[in-house]
């Protein structure tokens, strides 16, 4: 007979490897520039959403719609930041070209939209919804490069 070290699944690899990514997920949301910065990506998403009818453009159906639907996905890609850690970099890189595309889109979307309100309203917005997305990703890279020169559980 041989003998077999019978290893609990507390021990595998891939669940040290989860737990890990969890305790990094719970401390990337835990601190106060994480907090702060998922805070202002829901209100910055929120009022994009809203800002056809806070900012009196609402009979611009085209840009209206655009709006809303723009400003519900990027609230919706960055909250939440901590629950998604792993993939956090690619969606704080979709959200900023959700910022851009809402700079550009009361030049784009069809109709004669492009009037002073939304395009002050666009541009300013889009360029906070630009800065926050941006904020989150180097945030994501620099909880990441901190952690590559550790070795994992596995290597060591």
């Amino acid at each position: 007979m041989t003998d077999q070290a019978h290893t609990s699944m507390e021990s595998h690899p891939d669940i040290l490897e989860m737990r890990e990514r969890h305790v990094r997920a719970e401390r990337a949301a835990t601190t106060q520039q994480g907090q702060a910065l998922e805070t202002l990506a829901l209100l910055t998403g929120l009022y994009l959403a809203a800002s056809p009818w806070i900012a009196g453009f609402n009979g611009l159906t085209t840009l209206a719609v655009n709006n809303l639907i723009t400003g519900i996905a990027y609230a919706l890609m960055l909250s939440g930041i901590g629950h998604a850690y792993e993939r956090t970099h690619a969606r704080a890189w979709a959200a900023a070209l959700l910022g851009v595309w809402t700079i550009i889109s009361p030049w784009v979307v069809a109709g004669n939209v492009d009037t002073t309100r939304t395009v002050v309203n666009n541009v300013i917005v889009g360029v906070i919804a630009l800065l926050l997305a941006l904020a989150a990703s180097a945030a994501a890279n620099k909880t990441d490069s901190s952690r590559r020169g550790r070795p994992t559980r596995m290597e060591r």
